[in-house]
C-alpha cells in the first residue's frame, strides 16, 4: 500500500479585529520610518552630491516613498 503525504506550509490565518489593527499600525510606523530615514539622508547632500548620483532634490520625496514601500 502507498501513502502520500502533502507537506506543503500552511499559511497563518489573517489576524482580525483588534490584531489588525495593531499590526497594520506596526507595518505603516515602520514605512514612516524608512521614509523619513531615506528623506533626512538624501535632504542632507549638496546639491552637487545629488547630481554626481543622477539624482535632483526635486526627486527626493519620491525615492523616500519608494524606500518605504519596498522595505
Amino acid at each position: 500500500m502507498a501513502y502520500a503525504a502533502n507537506s506543503a506550509p500552511v499559511a497563518a490565518p489573517k489576524a482580525s479585529g483588534f490584531s489588525a489593527f495593531i499590526a497594520n499600525l506596526a507595518e505603516r510606523l515602520r514605512q514612516y520610518r524608512v521614509y523619513r530615514e531615506t528623506y533626512n539622508e538624501l535632504s542632507a547632500l549638496s546639491d552637487r552630491e545629488l547630481n554626481d548620483l543622477g539624482l535632483s532634490r526635486s526627486m527626493i520625496r519620491r525615492l523616500a516613498i519608494e524606500a518605504s514601500q519596498d522595505a
